[in-house]
């Protein structure tokens, strides 16, 4: 047996195939590449039926497929992810907030924190042209504690 830890690689949703069209797919890279930083994936992008967004590494991406019957969240499912300090938080707040100035499809809630004592979550949740929304988080953890600490019950 591999002593490797898995790890999250992607994401998978699907879309209506009018999403992916040209100008669905442009601006689908716009938002997330001014925002998160991410590209598509060269090769992996056929009109309304592909898109790949490549999130910084060729193994980290959301893989965005046309369908006749395409996935439908409701308010709360969304999709994870992290920044290391409160300022790369409030950047890509500030990213999200500005395009939302120029787009109204963009939804994004306003910035949070919430208090676990053993950790204080800062967090905000923007969603753009995906069935799902997307959760910037950021950890901010109290003395003695890391992301490898179990706390107390």
């Amino acid at each position: 047996m591999s002593s490797t830890i898995p790890r999250f690689n992607h994401v998978a949703l699907t879309v209506a195939p009018g999403e992916l069209d040209e100008p669905g797919r442009r601006a689908l890279l716009d938002f997330y590449g001014e925002v998160f930083g991410w590209t598509g994936m060269p090769g992996m992008d056929r009109d309304r039926e592909l898109l790949v967004l490549r999130c910084h590494s060729n193994e980290q991406f959301v893989y965005i497929h046309g369908a006749d019957d395409p996935m439908r969240c409701g308010p709360s499912e969304h999709v994870g992810m992290s920044v290391t300090t409160p300022a790369e938080l409030d950047a890509l707040y500030e990213r999200a907030r500005a395009y939302g100035e120029r787009d109204p499809q963009v939804e994004l809630t306003d910035r949070a924190m919430d208090d676990y004592k053993a950790v204080k979550l800062h967090h905000f949740y923007v969603r753009y042209r995906l069935p799902v929304s997307f959760e910037v988080q950021c950890f901010e953890w109290a003395e003695g504690l890391s992301d490898q600490s179990l706390p107390d019950a």
